[in-house]
């Protein structure tokens, strides 16, 4: 999964041990949006028990750096499988690094090899460098991603 000609990290996928810098990557991409994140070990341990979800991490001597996650689900419409990229994080000291970079292409590869035929990503509309970089990788605008917060 890594580039040969990056030797400063590696791309892995992320095992239940490394649930703690799943939840502190995931409370740093929170606190950059003035939210803070619910989550803890014990989900993103269960996250990753999931079929058809994954989380793929960059690693830097030891220390986890970036982490994307993603699900993939049957599709009606294009009769196959597609692939939704839920977090790309890049900690704020390594980010410039092609990190991002690395993740996304390491994902593609996987998604394209379990059979995905579309990959998509939602971003804040403001979020103008998310949206430049997604462009920069291939990624265009072909829908409105709409949501709503459910109370439980």
């Amino acid at each position: 999964m890594n580039d040969p000609l990056d030797a400063l990290f590696q791309v892995r996928y992320a095992t239940a041990s490394d649930s703690a810098a799943i939840v502190h990557l995931v409370q740093e991409l929170a606190a950059s949006l003035g939210e803070q994140s619910l989550l803890t070990p014990d989900y993103a341990q269960l996250n990753l028990s999931f079929p058809d979800r994954g989380v793929l991490l960059a690693e830097q001597d030891g220390a986890i750096i970036g982490l994307l996650s993603y699900s993939i689900r049957p599709d009606l419409y294009h009769a196959a499988p597609t692939a939704l990229i839920e977090e790309l994080v890049v900690s704020t000291a390594a980010r410039g690094q092609g990190v991002g970079s690395a993740l996304l292409q390491a994902a593609e590869d996987h998604l394209r090899q379990a059979g995905c035929v579309e990959m998509s990503v939602s971003v804040m509309p403001d979020n103008l460098r998310a949206l430049k970089f997604y462009r920069l990788h291939g990624l265009t605008e072909e829908a409105v991603y709409l949501e709503k917060h459910l109370e439980v």
